[in-house]
C-alpha cells in the first residue's frame, strides 16, 4: 500500500509526469506526440519518460534500439496508479 502512495507522490509531484501518465493513460503515444497534446517541451517530457520508466510506470513499446519513433504505453501498474490519482481528485 505505501508503496502505491510513494508512486503517486512521485507522478504529482511534477507537472510533466503528471502530462505523461494522463495522456498514456489514454493510449500509446510518442514522446513527441505526448509533448505537443500537452503542449509541453519535448526535453521535460523525455526526462519525465525516463523517471516513470524507471518506477516501472511506463514501458517502451518497440525496441531499445529505436531512437526515432520510440512508442510508449502505461504499465499495469501505471494504470492502478493513474486511477488512485484520478479517484483521488490528486490533479
Amino acid at each position: 500500500m505505501n508503496s502505491d502512495w510513494d508512486d503517486v507522490s512521485f507522478v504529482i509531484s511534477s507537472q510533466y509526469r503528471i502530462a505523461v501518465l494522463r495522456r498514456l493513460a489514454d493510449g500509446p503515444a510518442t514522446p513527441s506526440r505526448i509533448a505537443n497534446d500537452a503542449d509541453l517541451g519535448i526535453a521535460h517530457i523525455s526526462r519525465a519518460l525516463q523517471g516513470l520508466r524507471d518506477r516501472d510506470l511506463v514501458e517502451l513499446l518497440v525496441s531499445e534500439d529505436r531512437r526515432k519513433g520510440r512508442v510508449y504505453g502505461v504499465t499495469e501498474k501505471g494504470s492502478q496508479v493513474w486511477q488512485k490519482i484520478e479517484a483521488e481528485n490528486m490533479v
